[in-house]
């Protein structure tokens, strides 16, 4: 398939002052081949080029727009979801125009307030807000300053303490454990009793680096506080295996309410968080990174499960108590590069053997289906295994559960941990059939749109939800994946100056580069 077809645009839409036209794209050969690694991050980032000119045609300043309907939606919180998740993408893609116009709009966005007095997620507004505010900021002032004044980088940093002082009520809770959703017009909560370790524990990355920032050490006081009910948790059915814990936290006494979990929404990115505060400080945080061995070791030697048809196939299963649940999710499939992570960081090459066994175990949930792309969740419980399904697991190691596709980054973001790490150009391919895959099969005249099944010719329903993660991670991994190594990248020179969020956000690290 030609690019030049899979990356044909509508006209150049206005945006702030000027029009951004979307440079015509090289052809090349089929999907998954041809083209340089410089063709290749070019025509990704016309691509989000293309995106942004269709949101800030129709959405602009607010949070997305929907890619069919072309109606501006607030899903989160009226704050401009995709114009600050979007902001640091747009500064390593070196995009001025675009970086000028949302650093216009970032003193305007009210942080007091939400759109129809909707709840504020303390996790969206930490991972997604504060942490795009902060990696813009980190960029603008260090290796991208050329982009910004001195004023732009002040706002900033302005803005992400407005935010953080509005919402930081949500950790006066008896424990400290914050309540994650909030109703800032009365200062109040929806009366929730409990929370996740992913909502509690997926914050103290992005406060630590305010208060580093700012000299004001409340903010990451407040977050290590909460995260101490995690790494000390009680009762000891929390923690079925060593490391691995439970899902939810009582607010009241911190102690966990059940058994079940994963590495999977809940709980992902709190085992996540766990090796990138090493790596954000290692001289302050070695006691996460142990944390972080531990939940490691058990996913490792308890989860890893291998599917009766394809045994060269490695997933991480869930869990109930000591029960293995063999369903995972393509949410899970960060996980491959949280252990690419870890073993270039602990000089740990049993964790770089596994996270590639994890990563090719998500690529082949993108080359199994027919528009190879990865489906939402999927299974390998046989005694589960639906008749219609049987061929199809039996040559794929899985059958699907859920076949939609929400523009979803987690696989994108392995492969560019492998590659990053590894050097080995064949996961820059894997990156680039993906892209070329999601391109061909989401995209509508003004953006990409979610699909309905990734199982059938042309993803089958183009849903109306174009979220801003894709601007934030989807998009910026893959072009990182071909983009000239630089300071913010993963193992740049065999360290890492920079730490990715759970959104893709770049912060820079506080401690010695490891």
């Amino acid at each position: 398939m030609r690019l030049s077809f899979l990356l044909g645009v509508t006209a150049a839409v206005v945006e702030r002052a000027s029009a951004i036209p979307t440079p015509q794209a090289p052809t090349y050969g089929p999907q998954g081949s041809g083209g340089t690694a410089a063709e290749r991050a070019t025509a990704v980032r016309d691509a989000y080029i293309f995106a942004w000119n269709g949101y800030s045609q129709y959405a602009f300043p607010q949070d997305q727009v929907g890619p069919v309907s072309h109606a501006p939606q607030n899903p989160l919180f009226g704050w401009g979801a995709t114009l600050v998740d979007g902001l640091d993408t747009a500064v390593i893609m070196n995009i001025p125009s675009i970086v000028d116009q949302i650093l216009g709009q970032i003193p305007k966005i009210d942080f007091g307030k939400s759109y129809q007095d909707m709840p504020v997620t303390v996790f969206d507004a930490t991972i997604r807000y504060l942490g795009g505010l902060l990696a813009a900021h980190d960029l603008l002032s260090g290796p991208m300053s050329d982009l910004a004044t001195p004023q732009d980088v002040a706002n900033l940093l302005n803005q992400a303490v407005n935010l953080a002082n509005n919402i930081s009520y949500a950790f006066e809770t008896p424990t400290g454990i914050p309540s994650n959703n909030l109703y800032l017009n009365n200062r109040s909560t929806d009366g929730a009793t409990s929370n996740s370790i992913a909502q509690i524990g997926t914050l103290v990355l992005e406060w630590t680096r305010l208060s580093d920032l700012t000299g004001n050490q409340t903010y990451a006081a407040l977050t290590e506080k909460a995260e101490s009910y995690l790494l000390n948790p009680t009762p000891p059915s929390g923690e079925p295996f060593p490391g691995l814990l439970g899902t939810d936290v009582s607010l009241t006494n911190g102690t966990f309410l059940d058994s079940n979990g994963g590495w999977i929404g809940g709980g992902d990115s709190y085992y996540e968080y766990l090796i990138k505060m090493y790596v954000y400080d290692s001289g302050r945080f070695g006691n996460y990174s142990t944390a972080w061995r531990t939940a490691a070791d058990s996913a490792m030697n308890d989860l890893a499960s291998h599917p009766s048809s394809r045994s060269d196939l490695t997933y991480l299963a869930e869990f109930i108590g000591t029960v293995l649940q063999d369903d995972n999710e393509h949410l899970g499939c960060f996980d491959g590069g949280n252990f690419l992570l870890g073993g270039m960081t602990l000089n740990d090459q049993s964790y770089i053997d596994f996270g590639l066994a994890l990563t090719e175990a998500c690529h082949n949930l993108y080359v199994s289906t027919k528009t190879r792309i990865g489906p939402e969740t999927f299974s390998w419980n046989t005694t589960a295994l639906p008749m219609n399904e049987t061929m199809f697991y039996q040559k794929n190691g899985f059958y699907i559960t859920d076949g939609g596709y929400d523009l979803r980054p987690e696989v994108l973001e392995s492969f560019y941990y492998a590659y990053r790490i590894t050097g080995d150009t064949k996961y820059q391919d894997w990156v680039w059939d993906a892209f070329t895959a999601i391109n061909a099969t989401t995209r509508t005249d003004i953006g990409f749109a979610q699909i309905s099944d990734v199982n059938i010719a042309g993803g089958g329903m183009k849903i109306d939800n174009e979220d801003a993660f894709f601007f934030a991670e989807t998009l910026k991994y893959s072009y990182l994946t071909f983009a000239e190594p630089a300071l913010y990248d993963v193992n740049f020179t065999g360290v890492n100056s920079f730490v990715f969020n759970t959104e893709g956000h770049t912060l820079k690290v506080a401690g010695t580069p490891v």
